[in-house]
């Protein structure tokens, strides 16, 4: 008898985009022409008013550029520890145009975290501020973002003759930092073609009108609650650029402030993370400002219930939440939902961006699974990451020879290619023979009316092994007690 077999289960995206082969590097792919960008603002500054407009943009990005030339060289690594300023889009765009490797930071890490960074990526330079600065190693070259010196690199300069740096598309861009899949915190290397695979699929979007509808004329503010040194807020400054968007920047977040922000510059698009989709369907502040502006949310970062999903849309019918689905090492969307109707797949984190593959695999035996089965989510494409900075081992075990990247989430795939975030697969509480995932059990007890917010961890237990404790807070005003907590989810969870 021949062998027989087995079937791949291997999901692609469809229709792919017609991923380009030049330019070698991102900003000239995604920075606006100077002609189409003459007053518009880009970046406005939330707390002081602030703006920088297109034209202005692209002044001191050509000024900043032709400063740190002669200082810096192709594949140096720039680490910037910098709180959200007009000034952090200029230098990311002028260190990723001289083929610079730009290395963010949270600039509220700990000195020991900030040097276990450093001593991962290796940075030629740092740039910083004067209060930021002072988490910093001995001894280490610092440029501060405050400082007159660096104000005056800002300035109009003579005409310069063009870059001579060769930028190739598998060139490293950019340094971000993760846990990874799981563990300690890695240094993902993102190269060129991961961000302009991620720019290209944004257009492709944007060109077929997969995601809006009827806004031909209306020009897209984004408000940013997100950090930039993270990759989704990363990306998506990147993508704002490329698609010639206004962003308002919020210097830290406060969910009073950004209801203001959306007030006042009219937001009709926001990046988010569940947490924030969960204030905003159960605040009785958002009745006090209006945000008929707001058109869409773009929810990534953890998995979203079905449940709040449906809340949030109860409470704001003219807003549409795209989800989406995405790791450091992905660099962001990996999969999303496209277009309205798609949006209404409640609890969905959309179908797979363009030319990417996926598969679902037995976690223990690797073997790849149907539809519908519960199983590891492995990723493959063009926005894959290089590897992690200095951790061979770790690349390794989370790439293979194929180029699959294990997620390490537990997810599946419907019959239609919608993919659905069950949990980590490291967060699973071992409760008897049952893998309880705790994010399901969270957005139960966040559809509550008297919950405000809830986390669910393991707690041990002699006899099961481990069962699930919830941390609930109740919205002000609210007498819902444990006992009536405790029936409720026992009604719709499995016993």
């Amino acid at each position: 008898m021949g062998t027989v077999q087995k079937p791949k289960y291997t999901t692609a995206s469809a229709p792919p985009s017609l991923y380009p082969h030049s330019p070698n590097h991102s900003p000239s792919y995604s920075t606006p022409s100077p002609s189409s960008s003459t007053t518009t603002p880009f970046i406005i500054h939330s707390a002081t008013n602030h703006h920088l407009t297109y034209s202005t943009f692209l002044q001191q990005l050509t000024s900043l550029s032709s400063s740190l030339r002669p200082s810096l060289s192709k594949n140096d690594v720039a680490f910037v520890l910098s709180p959200p300023s007009l000034h952090i889009p200029v230098l990311y765009f002028s260190l990723l145009s001289l083929g610079v490797t730009l290395s963010p930071s949270n600039p509220l890490s700990s000195p020991s975290d900030v040097a276990h960074q450093i001593r991962l990526s290796k940075p030629a330079i740092v740039f910083a501020t004067s209060q930021t600065s002072q988490r910093l190693p001995p001894n280490i070259p610092t440029l501060l973002l405050d400082s007159p010196q660096f104000l005056s690199m800002l300035e109009p300069k003579l005409p310069t003759t063009p870059y001579d740096v060769v930028i190739h598309q598998s060139d490293p861009a950019a340094i971000l930092y993760s846990s990874g899949t799981i563990g300690k915190v890695k240094g993902v290397v993102l190269t060129h073609r991961n961000l302009i695979a991620m720019i290209a699929g944004g257009m492709y979007h944007e060109d077929n009108k997969l995601v809006t509808e009827n806004d031909d004329d209306l020009h897209h503010v984004s408000l940013f609650s997100l950090p930039m040194f993270h990759v989704f807020g990363f990306f998506m400054l990147i993508r704002a650029a490329s698609m010639g968007e206004t962003v308002v920047l919020l210097e830290k977040f406060d969910f009073v402030k950004m209801l203001e922000a959306v007030e006042k510059y009219r937001v009709t698009y926001i990046p988010v993370t569940p947490p924030l989709v969960v204030a905003m369907a159960k605040s009785d502040l958002v009745a006090n400002y209006d945000l008929s502006s707001l058109q869409k949310l773009a929810c990534g970062g953890a998995p979203l219930g079905k449940e709040m999903a449906q809340l949030f849309t109860h409470q704001f019918p003219h807003v549409d939440i795209f989800q989406g689905y995405g790791l450091t090492e992905s660099t962001g969307g990996a999969t999303r939902t496209m277009g309205p109707e798609e949006a209404k797949r409640y609890g969905s984190a959309g179908r797979l961006s363009e030319n990417m593959e996926a598969k679902i695999v037995d976690p223990e035996s690797g073997e790849a699974l149907p539809p519908g089965q519960h199983g590891e989510l492995l990723l493959r494409g063009p926005i894959i990451m290089k590897g992690y900075a200095g951790d061979d081992a770790a690349t390794a075990a989370t790439l293979d020879s194929e180029g699959w990247l294990r997620t390490g989430d537990l997810c599946y795939f419907d019959s239609d290619g919608f993919l659905f975030i069950v949990d980590r697969l490291k967060e699973l509480i071992k409760y008897k023979a049952y893998q309880v995932p705790p994010a399901e059990l969270e957005s139960l007890l966040q559809s509550i009316p008297g919950i405000a917010d809830a986390a669910v961890i393991p707690y041990p237990d002699e006899e099961a092994g481990e069962i699930p404790m919830a941390h609930v807070v109740r919205k002000p005003g609210s007498t819902i007690s444990a006992s009536q907590i405790m029936d409720f989810i026992a009604k719709q969870a499995c016993p």
